[in-house]
């Protein structure tokens, strides 16, 4: 029988064959959708999940959490094909992104689109496996990501935008699961939205002087001085939120110990954007991974 290392290079031989240009364009695919770099999945998938488990009461149908696993990776992927496609012109003239593949022309943005609109599909494939209410609301996901990447030209709150994005799988989750989204499930959604203004402003100090520059909006500049006043005020409003989804939701003492140990994450966050320095600001960005999971994890074991 053949190991499964040599049917492996046997099926990549054959698509390099048969397919040799987009073979060689695969590494600038992968930095296109940043499969490279997971945090963006870990951000949105955290809190999708925690609310399909909310909403089944315990372990999910593994039909919906494969869907929402898969659809999530998905999507992101698809918002980096967007943002690169709006923001080609841009990417260049700041130091984080000078090196991405529309920047460097190993892809044009026809191939960012046709990525975007091929892996939109696929997303929207599987959500057609859950109910009509649902996949009305995945056409408003699929508008809302493709928007997000435009909107730091027009308004300085992109990250709202963002926000509500990165919140949308909770009120799929519930949909999905019940064919309802109950009233409880909002106070989710606006606490999402609080924790993602948050960190992607923290995620925009990190850029700060270039957009300012090159004339792009965000909250980092809105904010200004205040930034790391406002950015503490949205966290404690988020764990507010989530104290009282909690309590309407009847979830356990574990789901309330993990809420404590992530506002010691977030207040480990303040200590990192102290100084403004863009590389503790991006640390103090990718430390909410570890908030949405240890919340997950409370999720998880209040149903155990």
């Amino acid at each position: 029988m053949e190991s499964v290392r040599n049917i492996c290079a046997k099926i990549i031989s054959r698509f390099r064959s048969r397919f040799p240009e987009l073979y060689t364009k695969l590494p600038a695919f992968t930095e296109l959708t940043r499969a490279n770099k997971p945090i963006g999945i870990y951000l949105l998938l955290w809190p999708t999940i925690s609310a399909l488990w909310i909403a089944e009461e315990g372990f999910p149908r593994f039909s919906l959490l494969f869907i929402f696993v898969i659809g999530t990776a998905f999507m992101r992927s698809a918002g980096c094909c967007i943002n690169d496609f709006a923001d080609h012109t841009i990417d260049g003239k700041v130091g984080r992104t000078q090196r991405r593949p529309l920047v460097l022309g190993s892809l044009t943005r026809k191939d960012a689109f046709l990525c975007f609109a091929l892996l939109s599909l696929i997303s929207f494939c599987l959500v057609l496996m859950t109910n009509e209410r649902t996949i009305i609301l995945s056409f408003a996901a699929v508008a809302l990501v493709a928007l997000y990447p435009f909107m730091k030209r027009f308004t300085n709150l992109p990250q709202l935008v963002l926000g509500i994005v990165f919140s949308w799988g909770i009120l799929m989750a519930f949909s999905a699961a019940t064919g309802n989204i109950p009233q409880p499930a909002y106070l989710l959604f606006v606490a999402n939205c609080l924790w993602t203004v948050a960190y992607d402003t923290q995620y925009a100090m990190v850029d700060r002087e270039f957009d300012l520059k090159i004339g792009v909006k965000s909250t980092a500049i809105l904010f200004g001085d205040a930034d790391k006043v406002i950015i503490g005020s949205l966290q404690v409003m988020f764990i507010l939120a989530m104290i009282l989804a909690g309590r309407q939701f009847e979830l356990g003492p574990p789901y309330y110990l993990s809420l404590v140990i992530a506002s010691g994450f977030l207040a480990y966050q303040q200590y990192l954007i102290k100084d403004r320095l863009p590389g503790p600001c991006f640390e103090s960005f990718l430390n909410n991974n570890w908030v949405g999971a240890v919340i997950f994890i409370g999720v998880l074991l209040s149903f155990i």
